[in-house]
């Protein structure tokens, strides 16, 4: 019988092989660096990554050891994985602003003795925890800037650990075919990567994944939105985050596609443009902070430029979103549509890098319908979707044409859902799926149950009618006031976050006799608006405390209260009380995750 793809392809490494054989002259990668753009392609990267892997060979790396990844996204740090799977390593990506506590926890735990990283920064912090991280031996650096008068004994430039492994590869036949035989004993179903979580609710969990399920879930997903070698995307998320590896490493590997890195996180919305990329994610808070410069911006336009962007924008709104969904829309308001995207949408999307953006999804928080819609209405073809570390991403995707802020969507393909019975938690079982929790078989058992769903810890419902899943909070936090009323803390902070003023929210009432709710206001939006009224401030807990800004909140708490009293399972968790924080919340301070979730508990 044949072999499917999936079966012939089941490790990354076969992927990296198939993609240099069929496709070596396509742009695989690229990178800004000092202004210039770089470019490898497939058959360019297989080359480097063989004798990068050659290269960890000689320096000890053995199947089964892990490899620490920290830094930013660039493209040896993505062939720093490549590599380790290709001779059976695990690599583990660790958050680079991590700090040093958070970070030798990770390596220690994953029993980490290699570490590739970015530059001194992260050299430096990984030689202050060497003591705690008692396997750590060997750091590989991509930028040695700083670094020359380091101990060399077990540093190493990852430049250096190529160039040794072309020379091995030069030397004779047998090293080749020694790496040949290794990627061939790969096999789907051994440990290809270990994500931690966020660490929402404790201490980070690893998280094992297989290359045979991920790339399962990838082709799926490829397939679903009709991905190929001619898509690019700018890989700016955290090397770390279950995001990246699934949107721009395992895509990227099963589509062929090229990934295109920032020359730093400062840049990225400049280098957004330049690239123009064709498949793009971001989650809310990225939509809400460009589209509040673009209205900071409109302020300073002309009279004329003002009315006609707000006149286009209003044509867009009503028409835009039907436009894009293939609705029957009146001639006249097509024109008006083709008029708007001349003078307006056409200019602001490729103002904010989304002129060739043919798919674009948003995950992680809830966004706002009228930010939802008004990317829509420019023509974006943005979709939300719901997914978890532990499914390898995707558990829901909204198809094209059925894109809506109030849902994530129905099941990605293969996916199998239930809602279980009295406490309304979301379970899933996906082709991706993880194997379970590195050296934590007792919480692995409690989120699997026995047929084989994993549970997400969120409470949910399928909508009647449509079959898309609607997420109401984290199944725990969902509790009762003291008089027995319902309180969904998320579902509050969500219609807070709403507006632009406001940045985070933390809600209280479990237990209690009304809701309470603590608030940073969004320092860009709240400052701009305090420059056009001329109020004076110095500093952020000086705007913060301010009684004009406490009124403006106080007119957002209102208008979400009368929203709360018009739905009847959440009248009585109308807000009482707030409090605008003197500081914004920090992930430094452990109050928000890496991932910027707040950490309930802690707050």
């Amino acid at each position: 019988m044949a072999q499917s793809a999936t079966e012939l392809f089941d490790t990354f490494p076969k992927l990296l092989r198939r993609n240099a054989a069929v496709r070596g002259a396509k742009t695989a990668f690229r990178h800004k660096d000092l202004g210039i753009w770089q470019s490898w392609t497939w058959a360019e990267v297989y080359d480097a990554v063989r004798a990068y892997a050659v290269g960890l060979q000689s320096l000890g790396l053995q199947r089964g050891d892990k490899i620490a990844i920290v830094g930013a996204n660039r493209p040896r740090l993505y062939w720093s994985m490549m590599a380790a799977q290709m001779i059976g390593a695990v690599p583990v990506p660790v958050y680079s602003d991590a700090i040093a506590d958070e970070l030798a926890y990770v390596l220690d735990h994953a029993e980490v003795s290699f570490a590739a990283v970015q530059d001194q920064e992260q050299v430096d912090k990984l030689l202050s925890v060497t003591e705690r991280v008692p396997k750590l031996r060997t750091l590989l650096y991509d930028w040695g800037r700083g670094l020359r008068d380091y101990d060399h004994s077990h540093l190493h430039a990852i430049e250096a650990v190529i160039a040794t492994g072309r020379v091995r590869l030069s030397e004779g036949p047998d090293v080749g075919a020694a790496l040949d035989a290794e990627i061939d004993a790969g096999s789907g179903d051994e440990l290809s990567i270990i994500l931690y979580t966020s660490g929402t609710t404790g201490r980070s969990k690893g998280v094992m994944l297989s290359a045979g399920r991920s790339i399962a879930a990838a082709t799926d997903t490829v397939a679903f939105d009709r991905l190929g070698d001619e898509d690019e995307v700018l890989a700016y998320l955290p090397l770390a985050w279950v995001g990246d590896h699934y949107l721009n490493f395992a895509q990227g590997l099963v589509a062929g596609f090229c990934t295109a890195c920032p020359e730093s996180a400062d840049t990225a919305q400049a280098d957004l443009k330049e690239i123009g990329p064709t498949f793009y994610f971001a989650p809310p808070r990225v939509f809400e902070n460009l589209l509040t410069r673009v209205m900071i911006r409109m302020e300073d336009a002309s009279p004329l430029k003002r009315r006609m962007f707000h006149r286009s924008i209003a044509v867009a709104k009503r028409w835009g979103e039907k436009i894009l969904n293939g609705e029957d829309v009146p001639l006249l308001a097509r024109a008006s549509y083709r008029l708007g995207n001349l003078l307006v949408y056409a200019p602001l999307k490729n103002a904010l890098g989304f002129s060739k953006v043919r798919t674009a999804y948003t995950a992680g928080e809830a966004i706002g319908p009228e930010l939802f819609s008004f990317y829509r209405s420019l023509g974006m073809n943005l979709k939300q979707l719901y997914g978890q570390t532990e499914a390898f991403l995707y558990v829901t995707a909204q198809p094209d044409g059925q894109s809506r802020a109030d849902t994530v969507g129905p099941p990605s393909p293969h996916v199998e859902i239930r809602i279980e019975e009295g406490t309304g938690e979301v379970l899933y079982r996906s082709p991706g799926q993880f194997i379970g929790y590195y050296k934590d078989e007792e919480k692995t058992q409690e989120t699997m149950t026995a047929d084989g769903f994993v549970r997400t810890g969120d409470a949910g419902f399928f909508e009647a009618g449509t079959g898309h899943l609607k997420i109401i909070d984290r199944a725990k936090d969902v509790s009762r006031l003291r008089s027995g009323d319902l309180f969904a803390p998320k579902y509050i902070e969500n219609r807070l976050k709403f507006y632009p003023n406001i940045k985070e929210v933390v809600a209280f009432g479990q237990g209690e006799d009304f809701v309470t709710v603590f608030v940073n206001i969004d320092l860009t939006a709240v400052g701009n608006w305090a420059e056009r009224n001329n109020v004076v401030y110095g500093s952020y807990q000086e705007l913060a405390q301010h009684p004009q800004i406490y009124d403006i909140i106080a007119g957002h708490v209102s208008e979400v209260n009368a929203l709360l009293a018009a739905e009847p399972m959440m009248a009585a968790a109308q807000i009482k009380r707030f409090l605008i924080l003197h500081k914004e919340l920090d992930a430094d301070d452990g109050e928000l995750t890496r991932t910027q979730k707040v950490r309930r508990g802690f707050v």
